[in-house]
């Protein structure tokens, strides 16, 4: 590896030759040295504020660092001083994660037009399609990547989500497991020469591990039964924060927390794989709805605290307005408090604030006149939150594990979709076949969350809910003890 620059290199002047410097700058990049990447790119900008790599890499330190709109500015100036199809696909990425997605479109264009062999220029078209929810095309556009490189396992995910999200689910499923095999994916369990398990009767231990989300453990939950059917020695491991949830969904199940507690087992299986192996297609997923209940005694205790410190007699609505910060959609599916203010004008409602993480903070800038309970410092776990639930009259959240507690609760939820949802929500649907209590809300544009509350609200309000119009009368507001 060549040497950097000095440090004190005068602008105007480069004693190393700008391609050497810019070439350690970008190892330096992929190595997660940002810093120097940066000042090294820097140097050679201030010699030749046009040098088309020394922009392009100015700008993915910026993404890097989340300034979306200067990665922007710099990425772009590359690109239309010749930027070459990495720059386009940059560009594209730059335009998709900042909901542009007319630009993201043309960018991503320009890059297959650039080098139309490029796997990579085809994988970034099928993501900015799926993002449109061009599904169809989405699909055609990711085969044709894998045409080029059939191993490529972001190609093969992208494929996956789009043929599930469009209901294809005999096909989705044996695309959904490559996601194992994306670069940096993190392994789902010690190393071990256990096989996967196949879904046949087994007589040894099985191993079911709850994988990705809280939602998903929720949702893929329901295939306990059908799994414990087959191995009737399974235990389960997942984080000690979805024990009390999976022990309610099935008493006396086996829960560990630490792998070095699990012990002996025959085979393993994921959670997010039990659809593929149960063969399951939209019209059999398992239904049983409602899988999931509260605790009597912890219900009870929880009803009482809401009759003591909400208006008699008003309905009760639970909010939850963003996610984990840490999940990699998350841009895309968290909103804020204050785009829900439409919610607060609802006559005879009040509402309990379900939000957990640094969002709940903002419960404190909630806009009235409809009170909102906050329980943040409250609710110490998910067996809390389903206790609340089951004394709420509906719940309102975008896409969350709340929105999986009350589908698998039977509790009525309005869910507020980004404008291109996880594959489970699938498209042009308001209804959800995993939970029938469900009723999805999707915006006309990305982002548009004021539009999609507005209707939230008009059905609240008993313009219309559904597929009837309301004839419920709200009373005013009460008044708060």
């Amino acid at each position: 590896m060549s040497a950097p620059p000095p440090a004190d290199l005068a602008p105007g002047h480069i004693a190393v030759p700008a391609g050497e410097i810019l070439t350690v700058a970008q190892e330096y990049f992929d190595a997660g040295r940002i810093d120097a990447a940066e000042r090294m790119a820097r140097h050679v900008l201030a010699a030749q504020p046009g040098r088309v790599e020394a922009l392009h890499l100015c700008g993915l330190v910026a993404f890097r660092r989340g300034r979306y709109d200067a990665a922007g500015d710099l990425v772009a100036a590359a690109a239309e001083r010749g930027g070459g199809a990495a720059t386009w696909r940059s560009l594209s990425e730059i335009r998709r994660m900042q909901a542009r997605l007319d630009e993201a479109l043309g960018a991503a264009r320009h890059a297959v037009s650039r080098d139309p062999a490029d796997p990579l220029g085809l994988f970034q078209l099928a993501m900015v399609l799926y993002e449109r929810q061009e599904l169809p095309a989405c699909i055609a556009t990711a085969r044709a990547a894998l045409e080029l490189r059939p191993g490529m396992a972001e190609a093969h995910m992208k494929l996956a989500q789009a043929l599930l999200a469009s209901g294809d689910f005999a096909q989705g499923w044996p695309e959904y497991e490559w996601r194992w095999r994306i670069a940096g994916a993190s392994p789902l369990l010690p190393a071990t020469e256990r096989p996967q398990w196949d879904g046949a009767p087994l007589a040894g231990r099985l191993l079911l591990i709850a994988d990705q989300g809280y939602g998903d453990a929720v949702m893929f939950a329901r295939y306990l039964p059908w799994a414990l059917a087959r191995a009737r020695d399974a235990v389960v491991a997942a984080s000690a924060e979805l024990h009390p949830v999976l022990a309610a969904i099935r008493p006396g199940l086996k829960l560990f927390a630490q792998w070095e507690e699990v012990g002996h087992f025959a085979a393993y299986c994921p959670f997010s794989s039990l659809p593929l192996l149960h063969g399951t297609r939209l019209e059999t997923i398992p239904g049983g709805v409602p899988y999931l209940a509260a605790d009597p005694a912890r219900a009870a205790a929880w009803r009482a605290r809401l009759d003591a410190r909400l208006p008699p007699g008003a309905r009760r609505i639970g909010l939850a307005w963003a996610g984990r910060p840490t999940h990699n959609n998350d841009f895309n599916r968290s909103t804020t408090l204050a785009s829900l203010a439409p919610l607060a004008a609802l006559p005879g409602t009040a509402f309990v604030s379900l939000q957990k993480g640094p969002a709940a903070a903002q419960a404190r800038g909630w806009p009235g006149p409809a009170p909102l309970l906050d329980l943040d410092g409250e609710l110490a776990g998910f067996d809390d939150t389903v206790a609340v639930l089951a004394g709420l009259d509906l719940v309102v959240s975008v896409d969350t594990a709340v929105v999986h507690l009350a589908g698998a609760m039977g509790v009525a939820c309005r869910v507020m979709l980004p404008f291109a949802p996880d594959w489970r929500w699938l498209t042009g649907r308001a209804d959800s076949p995993w939970y029938p209590h469900l009723r999805l809300f999707r915006p006309a544009a990305p982002r548009d969350w004021p539009g999609l509350v507005q209707r939230i609200a008009a059905t609240l309000a008993g313009v219309r809910d559904g597929d009837h119009v309301t004839s419920r009368t709200l009373a005013p507001w009460p008044s708060v003890p």
